[in-house]
């Protein structure tokens, strides 16, 4: 058997979490999903997450939401990341932080899958331990329970992301970078059987930069005064990959780049 998974690249906004609600159901049937991964860091307005967003994914078919640097903008949404283990932050954090790193989930086909998601440090002001010396400890505490483990590199340096699916490749079922919002084309399986991307892309709009209104963001880097940016609405799209994985082994035989317009979801 293969498990195939999608991963869906940061949603942001309300247009990206109507676009994923709609396109998850009818992707699940269309590509026979055992599993769906979203990093969902910028959906509440593109800043963070709240118990209602997150619930609104799981109802339309995501299994686990990753989040990332935004993970506690919403001061509403902290008891909900103690208490709910499908949301996943990144696990170099203080030992302190409220939620969790990783997590372990359970197919409809009876496969374990370990999840966990890394910040990287380059170019990142919020404070992160050392993203490979977690790695190895999810491996550690995963990797007796599941063969098929999957690492969410939140990291804004394409080297750092990189650096990390190495670090990675036979240890790891897959490494999917998240947070720049801007897909990459360098999908491939490492020698090691390590499926990897250096960015999933952004599901939301792409009129925009990075999601958010173009004017106000010129408006900001011409004149270097502050302004209020706001989530776009045009050209929304759905950005991320399908991996395919031998769930005996833990091996990725496959990655695939995906990305759908609205009209696409639509039609």
């Amino acid at each position: 058997m293969q498990l195939r998974v999608l991963l869906i690249g940061d949603i942001v906004g309300a247009p990206g979490m109507k676009l994923v609600e709609r396109a998850v159901p009818r992707l699940r049937a269309r590509e026979g999903l055992e599993l769906v991964v979203a990093n969902a860091e910028n959906a509440a307005g593109g800043a963070g997450i709240t118990r209602a967003l997150a619930e609104r994914l799981f109802a339309a078919g995501v299994d686990l939401i990753t989040l990332g640097d935004h993970a506690f903008d919403r001061r509403e949404a902290l008891r909900y990341l103690a208490e709910e283990r499908r949301l996943v932050r990144p696990l170099n954090y203080s030992r302190r932080a409220v939620g969790r790193g990783l997590t372990l989930y359970d197919t409809p086909s009876g496969y374990t899958v370990g999840l966990f998601q890394l910040q990287g440090r380059a170019f990142i002001d919020r404070p992160a331990d050392c993203p490979f010396a977690a790695a190895d400890e999810a491996v550690r505490e995963l990797g007796g329970r599941a063969r098929v483990l999957l690492c969410d590199m939140h990291a804004e340096a394409t080297s750092e992301k990189m650096a990390m699916g190495w670090h990675l490749d036979g240890r790891a079922s897959a490494v999917f970078g998240t947070h720049t919002h801007v897909p990459t084309a360098d999908e491939r399986v490492l020698p090691g059987g390590t499926a990897y991307i250096t960015d999933l892309g952004m599901s939301g709009p792409y009129e925009s930069v990075i999601g958010s209104r173009i004017e106000p963001v010129l408006a900001y880097f011409t004149t270097g005064m502050p302004h209020r940016f706001g989530v776009a609405t045009g050209d929304v799209r759905l950005c991320g990959a399908v991996v395919t994985v031998e769930p005996e082994t833990g091996r990725a035989l496959g990655i695939r780049r995906l990305q759908l317009r609205a009209e696409e979801v639509a039609g």
